[in-house]
């Protein structure tokens, strides 16, 4: 997952796609306040984000729960 996660530093400035593949039930109440704040409620659903420090932090915080395409 560091290697997705390095490429979205190369692409400051650019656009990100992140899809749910995990349920946020059972998960931390922060790991679920994260999935809400990127956009995500359901599993399957993608949304395209911009690449900044803070998307890409909370992209990390929730890695086990989404799939990242640049």
């Amino acid at each position: 997952m560091s290697e997705t996660l390095e490429a979205l530093t190369r692409l400051a400035g650019a656009r990100v796609r992140v899809t749910q593949t995990g349920s946020g039930n059972g998960q931390k109440p922060g790991q679920q306040a994260t999935l809400r704040g990127l956009g995500l409620d359901k599993i399957g659903k993608t949304r395209e984000l911009e690449n900044t420090p803070a998307v890409r932090g909370m992209i990390r915080k929730v890695s086990h729960l989404v799939r990242v395409e640049d």
